[in-house]
């Protein structure tokens, strides 16, 4: 009935969907997520010379939060519909306070790893757990495409802040600053959490605890490997015993959901051709997003010789890109253009501005190459990540869509890891090569551009007009979402 929704059997009076205060807050978590990842990142150089940490230690600062954040997202969304949004969201809200606090009065390099991987754990349990409260409280349709672009505008908001307010912050109070923010932040929204509806958990549901564990270890193993690939070689053991772990822990997690009877993650969740080709589009697109903002960087400090300041500021163009484009453009294409071409319309932008960024050299600007690059680039984002989102999910049951936001969120971070190990080793092996740093930035923008065609052909090959567009996923009759349809077929097999 209009007005009701049901996550354990039981139907709840819903909260107003995309009520005011709850947005800001979901999007608020979001943000202060996204401004954690990019802060630190400015304030290594100064860490570094303080605690005096190895060049090996230092680079866990940011991989020790990628490690836990990528490999317990899936758990953690499962976590958020079993035990209710609402009360995971608080858990980790408080969780990532804590481990924020140890971090900026951490006094030795262990205690700032260990509590960057606590950081990451519970930002683990926060992000499905808003993402999911976003789209349970905005029905399918235009409102959950409003909620959807504002939540892509909010990350790609915090990820820019983080690099102008990590230089600010680091230069001005110094690098435990970077990290000292997070608490007052979270503190405020604590105060006004109980404006989002409590969320009733699925009752007599519980956690396929053998799935959580092998699904967390395969994608640990795998960004560990990708990560220390990176640093110290691909071909080393290290490395190796890494990735064949993350398969045999990856091909022993789909034998467990395939035989357990309340799975983790119910593989029948992309018999939809649709979601299907959103979560290989997010894997390319995270692979691309990671290296461009990376290599950008780089070269605008390396080769055009920006203080960390001012290639914050540079970036702010691309945020403002990505907002507008968000929450005006894409929304409305959506409402009037099938998604399937909303989404190859954003690939389309993503490749040609990564084109654009290979013509760096030590001879061209800012204005004339970097800020094109940027933009359509920017352009492409703003097209393809709300459009990826509502199409992973649109059609999910309610009792899933915290499985389903881990899903988005999972997919592009274990693209981020994967992109930058392939286009950081691709640029070093080139700049190796040549002597030139440049050589190696073009190289990178290269290859970016190619995943991105490729990303484009997995999503025409799933995606036809006539068998329906990326947020076209059927329901039946009675309103049962495809994924219960799918799993009834699955069992008659």
């Amino acid at each position: 009935m209009p007005g009701m929704r049901v996550e354990d059997g039981t139907a709840t009076a819903a909260q107003p969907a995309g009520s005011g205060q709850g947005m800001i807050l979901i999007c608020a978590a979001q943000f202060v997520l996204q401004l954690d990842f990019s802060i630190v990142n400015v304030a290594l150089a100064t860490i570094q010379g303080d605690l005096h940490m190895a060049a090996a230690l230092l680079q866990w600062i940011v991989t020790g939060y990628a490690l836990t954040f990528g490999s317990l997202l899936l758990a953690g969304g499962r976590l958020a519909d079993l035990l209710g949004r609402r009360r995971l969201l608080v858990i980790g809200l408080i969780a990532f306070a804590l481990a924020s606090l140890a971090c900026g009065l951490a006094q030795w390099p262990v205690m700032l790893i260990v509590s960057r991987l606590v950081q990451g754990a519970a930002g683990a349990l926060v992000s499905p757990a808003a993402l999911s409260l976003l789209t349970t409280t905005n029905p399918e349709g235009p409102a959950r495409t409003r909620a959807l672009s504002i939540w892509q505008a909010t990350t790609a908001a915090g990820a820019t802040a983080g690099i102008i307010a990590g230089g600010l912050l680091t230069q001005y109070f110094g690098w435990r600053a970077v990290f000292l923010v997070n608490p007052p932040l979270i503190l405020i929204m604590l105060a006004f959490v109980r404006r989002l509806p409590a969320g009733a958990p699925v009752g007599g549901a519980r956690l396929d605890y053998r799935g959580a564990l092998l699904i967390t270890a395969a994608v640990a193993s795998l960004i560990f490997a990708l990560s220390y690939g990176q640093q110290h070689g691909f071909d080393g053991p290290v490395t190796v015993v890494a990735l064949i772990a993350a398969v045999v822990l990856a091909l022993a997690f789909l034998r467990t959901e395939l035989t357990v009877q309340a799975p983790m993650l119910p593989l029948a969740i992309f018999a939809s051709p649709a979601r299907r080709a959103a979560v290989a589009a997010m894997v390319m697109i995270g692979a691309v997003l990671a290296g461009y903002v990376y290599f950008v960087s780089l070269f605008l400090q390396s080769v055009l010789h920006f203080s960390p300041l001012l290639t914050g500021a540079a970036l702010v163009p691309s945020t403002l890109t990505v907002v507008a484009m968000s929450t005006l453009g894409t929304r409305r294409l959506l409402a009037v253009r099938p998604a399937w071409q909303v989404l190859l319309a954003g690939l389309a932008c993503l490749a040609g501005g990564q084109l654009c960024l290979s013509a760096v050299s030590p001879t061209t600007t800012y204005a004339t190459v970097v800020l094109p690059g940027l933009i359509l680039t920017s352009l492409g984002i703003g097209l393809a990540l709300p459009t990826a989102s509502v199409a992973i999910t649109s059609g999910v049951r309610q009792q899933d869509q915290g499985l389903a936001g881990a899903l988005f969120t999972t997919s592009q971070q274990t693209g981020a890891a994967l992109g930058l190990a392939v286009l950081a080793t691709a640029a070093a092996a080139r700049t190796a090569q040549t002597g030139s740093l440049s050589a190696g930035y073009r190289l990178s923008f290269l290859i970016a551009a190619g995943i991105i065609v490729l990303a484009g052909g997995v999503v025409a090959l799933q995606i036809h007009p006539r068998r329906g567009s990326v947020t076209g996923l059927h329901a039946v009759a009675d309103g049962t979402p495809d994924v219960t349809l799918a799993e009834s077929q699955l069992r008659k097999c």
